[in-house]
């Protein structure tokens, strides 16, 4: 049996994001963007919004036994630095897209070596002070 660990999971979960997004109709501009102290996980664009993604990934054993939701490790703290983070991006690449704040929760199924079995987007899962829609 292959041992993942959380940087591991956090990888294949990125990497899932990105491709459900491309599927999706977005462009990908970035990936694990670092801005001073804070990072974006995916920079996206679609024909009418900017997203600034972050994705949060759990591995399961079963996936019948998916009963945890990734999106609540996105913590108050967590949101601010991501909504900084996106600030600081559009400084530097300013763009008439309307900007989104967005959350991406991959499931990955153990058992099936760590194969996503369910991606849930979030858009606009928060606002640009931190609190949720």
């Amino acid at each position: 049996m292959i041992l993942f660990d959380k940087r591991d999971v956090g990888d294949i979960g990125e990497r899932a994001a990105a491709r459900y997004l491309r599927r999706n109709g977005y462009r990908i501009l970035a990936r694990n963007c670092h801005l001073g102290k804070n990072e974006l996980d995916i920079v996206a664009r679609d024909k009418h919004y900017i997203a600034f993604v972050e994705v949060k990934t759990l591995a399961f054993d079963d996936p019948a036994s998916a009963d945890r939701r990734p999106s609540l490790a996105v913590d108050m703290g967590k949101r601010r630095r991501t909504a900084e983070a996106a600030r600081a991006y559009l400084r530097i690449h300013p763009t008439k897209l309307c900007p989104r704040l967005d959350v991406i929760e991959v499931y990955l199924d153990r058992s099936r070596r760590m194969k996503p079995f369910k991606i849930h987007h979030i858009p606009a899962a928060f606002c640009a002070d931190g609190s949720l829609h």
